[in-house]
């Protein structure tokens, strides 16, 4: 971005003042359109429900939107964060490393999504850890500018409480079979939850690891890849490389009842 501000301003030693001031509001207007415009944004829509423009303006001019590749770390355990989380592109999972060093997905989700309520109403220290698991696209919302506005309007804090509480509901039914189902009824649920929640719009089918689909049903690697394996031979999922696409979602409900 400087290197182009340079050429411009030696573009403006070469041409009129009105081609330059045309060169430069067509570059800033590039930039403004590689990201959400607050405007149409979604979180922008829901809390104007509650309030005032006037009164979001605080929460617009204290945000800041971000890109981040797949892998990247969003939210690090045990970090202190200041903001809150709108994803308006994308999907992420939330991870939780237990005191014995293993990983547990607590669950997966996909955007638009507001995230991290848990830090508004408790504390500033990241619970869990939110990776990328594609290129998302992020709002960072100034946890402080998000209270103070709450405050003055309660309707909205409910609603910000219930956000938080349909982020992680799914993480607390997953724990609720993680503790009565055995591995077979686990990996159903996962491949349900995926295929109902995270990729309904697409083919029936995602490439999620091996390794990410047993942090998630809080098995082995090598009871997911049986499990898998056995669900292909009896034409329940077809396996293609890393890809998993679902054939009979209703042979896997049956499985999730049986557990």
């Amino acid at each position: 971005m400087f290197t182009d501000l340079v050429y411009f301003w030696f573009e403006k030693l070469k041409c009129q003042y009105e081609i330059f001031h045309t060169s430069v509001l067509k570059f800033m207007e590039d930039i403004k359109h590689s990201l959400y415009s607050c405007d149409s944004c979604l979180f922008r829509f829901l809390s104007c429900k509650f309030m005032p423009k006037d009164d979001f303006e605080l929460i617009r001019r204290t945000s800041n939107q971000m890109k981040y590749t797949k892998g990247e770390t969003i939210y690090k355990q045990g970090a202190k964060s200041n903001s809150l989380l709108f994803l308006h592109k994308g999907i992420v999972k939330f991870c939780y490393q237990s005191p014995d060093g293993r990983n547990i997905i607590t669950t997966i989700v996909k955007g638009p999504k507001l995230l991290g309520g848990a830090n508004l109403f408790f504390k500033e220290i990241n619970i869990f850890s939110v990776v990328a698991l594609e290129d998302c696209e992020i709002c960072h919302i100034d946890t402080r500018a998000l209270r103070t506005v709450a405050v003055k309007h309660g309707e909205y804090m409910l609603a910000m409480f219930d956000q938080t509480l349909s982020t992680f509901q799914p993480a607390i039914f997953n724990f609720i079979s993680l503790a009565h189902k055995h591995v077979y009824g686990r990996i159903a649920d996962v491949l349900i939850y995926l295929w109902e929640n995270i990729y309904s719009d697409g083919e029936y089918s995602f490439n999620l690891t091996r390794k990410e689909i047993s942090e998630f049903a809080a098995c082995s690697h090598e009871n997911v890849i049986n499990t898998l394996s056995k669900l292909n031979k009896e034409g329940i999922i077809s396996l293609n490389g890393r890809n998993i696409e679902i054939v009979d979602i209703e042979k896997l409900r049956e499985i999730s009842k049986i557990g």
